[in-house]
């Protein structure tokens, strides 16, 4: 039996017969769609996620049986003093889980967005497929180059933000809703590690996802 995955078409889906998934698709100005032997590959075609059948090797061994690199980034023409993200420029976020068995990665593009705000992307995008790939949150070590998002739930910034109404002290708080999700998500991984690494030095993880994001930049 076949999976037909319409990922960009008049309705979004998956289908079990090539007629029902081609009315969504044929005449439809670039439409995404592809066809699986199982719902599991169909799902995660949907969401972004890619398994690799031969993953980077890791340069250190993890206490955690799976390991998660996430990365985000910005190609900021407004990176100067007193300059702003434009609404041009390109961004993306990308993340690599490392399993085991098999591997899997996810990558996303999104115009005008700052560096931080895909840093927090990437993590949300990876808590969330470790989820509904249904992986034990208790053996997850996430490896982060990325001070900012690590300091906020290692050193209890994010608690604080909640209990403040998700406000700073001295006023707004950027990517708010981010990090409202990432509240509500975090519970799930309280015996998860939560690393640090350099970045796009040594690690051959943390260079993974950074390439793979560079990728999605490069292809819109």
């Amino acid at each position: 039996m076949k999976y037909y995955a319409v990922k960009k078409g008049r309705q979004v889906g998956i289908y079990k017969d090539w007629d029902s998934a081609k009315a969504q698709v044929d005449g439809y100005k670039g439409a995404v769609y592809k066809s699986f032997s199982t719902k599991q590959e169909a799902d995660n075609f949907i969401a972004g996620i890619t398994v690799k059948q031969q993953p980077p090797k890791t340069e250190l061994q993890s206490m955690k049986s799976i390991r998660v690199f996430t990365d985000g980034g910005s190609r900021n023409t407004g990176n100067y003093k007193g300059g702003q993200v434009k609404k041009t420029d390109k961004a993306a976020w990308a993340f690599l889980i490392q399993t085991p068995q098999q591997n899997y990665k996810g990558t996303g593009f999104e115009a005008g967005a700052t560096n931080n705000r895909m840093e927090i992307m990437a993590l949300l995008k990876a808590m969330s497929s470790i989820t509904s790939l249904k992986l034990n949150p208790d053996e997850v070590e996430f490896v982060l180059d990325s001070k900012y998002v690590l300091d906020a739930i290692r050193l209890g910034w994010l608690k604080g933000w909640a209990k403040n109404g998700f406000k700073r002290k001295n006023g707004e708080l950027k990517n708010k809703e981010l990090w409202q999700k990432m509240y509500e998500l975090l519970p799930k991984f309280e015996k998860s590690i939560f690393s640090w690494t350099k970045g796009h030095a040594v690690s051959q993880g943390n260079i993974f996802v950074d390439e793979l994001l560079n990728q999605t930049m490069d292809q819109n």
